[in-house]
């Protein structure tokens, strides 16, 4: 054997031993992924199951705000559908997902 194969061996050796191997290899995935969940996923759902639960709750006499722009109190609410008061004598029909937010009570 000469020198030059000695030292091929012996950095391949090294090589191998210094990788880390298995589930060490997914740890910067997983935390990654928990980053993700804490900043993105979990603030989203939060957000969501509030409006999911503003919507359960609307009544008569609520003043709202559709996701067009549409400012109008609710005279009638049916299965997904609600009925809005927009002016004197003008009512409209919109979705009931399609109300984005109540207004607060001094507007």
């Amino acid at each position: 054997m000469s020198i030059h194969n000695v030292s091929v061996i012996a950095l391949s050796s090294a090589g191998a031993e210094g990788q880390p191997g298995g589930f060490f290899v997914f740890i910067p995935y997983i935390l990654i992924f928990v980053v993700f969940y804490f900043l993105l996923i979990a603030p989203a759902r939060k957000k969501q199951k509030k409006h999911a639960e503003m919507l359960d709750n609307l009544k008569n006499g609520d003043r709202v705000v559709t996701n067009g722009g549409i400012h109008g109190t609710v005279v009638g609410l049916a299965d997904g559908m609600i009925q809005l008061r927009i002016a004197d004598q003008v009512k409209i029909d919109v979705a009931k997902s399609a109300v984005a937010a109540m207004q607060s009570q001094e507007d």
